[in-house]
């Protein structure tokens, strides 16, 4: 049998993202912003959980 000593990829599946504010991976990181531009691709950030609580971040699907 051949071994190998590459780790497997892992895989971050639904649940995981990028929280912008304190810049780091969380499992509940959801949209709280859309910067819209005129002339390029604008930007969407998000946020998890402890996160929203601190700064008074509301998710993108509960703004009005």
């Amino acid at each position: 049998m051949t071994e190998t000593t590459d780790t497997p990829p892992t895989s971050t599946g639904p649940g995981y993202g990028w929280c912008h504010w304190h810049e780091g991976g969380s499992g509940t990181a959801v949209l709280v912003r859309v910067i819209e531009q005129g002339s390029g691709p604008g930007a969407t950030l998000y946020a998890c959980a402890p996160c929203r609580e601190q700064r008074g971040l509301v998710p993108f699907v509960d703004q009005p």
